[in-house]
């Protein structure tokens, strides 16, 4: 059979692990939404004030954008951030957004002069290495549990445990992850029960728990809460 005539094979998908998650469809956050009004009258409260979850998926970049901008943006302020980011997607056209292939092609001398520090510059071109020799499959991490993905992308220098958790609220769309080292949701509890003190790490975990399956939207009604 001639090339012409041969059939193209599929690309072999990763298989989902036990346990993990698929992504939150806005369906899914709407029944999230209703779920919580009825489990928490008080973030219910919140709920009414705030309307509809705005978790959307977000178009504009792959996962590998999301972690180099995530790197770029941390300890910066948001309009700081956007403009350094703005700069580095420059850097990498005509990609609209850092690829593993552009940022390789880049010098760090270039990425300093855009803005990034010296050990971010480093810790984008060792995640395009990684990326690019086949070290790490960011497609995989769709497919497999919250714990596990935070593990992968722990390992990346510059991205933490935070930093991992908000990609997979953010990104990739899991319902149940609770960020309680975040300073928004230390706050928005503290506001939510009347706390005088900080709660420890146990009871932001265990304060949580009314909000099972769907703490990633409880976590963003609370963020959205500190506006109102």
């Amino acid at each position: 059979m001639s090339p012409v005539n041969s059939p193209v094979k599929a690309p072999i998908k990763a298989k989902r692990a036990p346990g993990a998650p698929r992504r939150m469809r806005p369906v899914d956050y709407e029944r999230a939404r209703l779920a919580l009004m009825q489990q928490d009258p008080r973030l219910g409260a919140i709920i009414e004030q705030v309307g509809k979850c705005r978790l959307k998926v977000r178009r504009d970049g792959d996962l590998f954008s999301a972690l180099c901008e995530t790197i770029t943006s941390q300890q910066l302020s948001t309009r700081v951030a956007d403009v350094i980011y703005g700069r580095f997607c420059a850097l990498c056209a005509p990609a609209t957004h850092p690829t593993p292939e552009a940022v390789l092609a880049l010098e760090v001398a270039q990425l300093r002069a855009a803005g990034l520090s010296g050990p971010k510059a480093a810790y984008v071109r060792a995640l395009a290495e990684r990326v690019s020799h086949g070290d790490l499959s960011l497609e995989a991490l769709d497919v497999l549990p919250d714990d596990e993905v935070i593990e992968v992308l722990s390992s990346i220098k510059g991205i933490g445990r935070w930093s991992a958790q908000m990609i997979l609220i953010f990104r990739l769309h899991r319902p149940d992850v609770w960020p309680i080292g975040d300073l928004g949701i230390v706050r928005g509890l503290e506001r939510l029960h009347n706390l005088r003190k900080t709660p420890t790490p146990a009871r932001l975990e265990k304060l949580g728990d009314v909000w099972r399956p769907y703490r990633s939207v409880a976590a963003w009604y609370l963020w959205a809460g500190a506006a109102l």
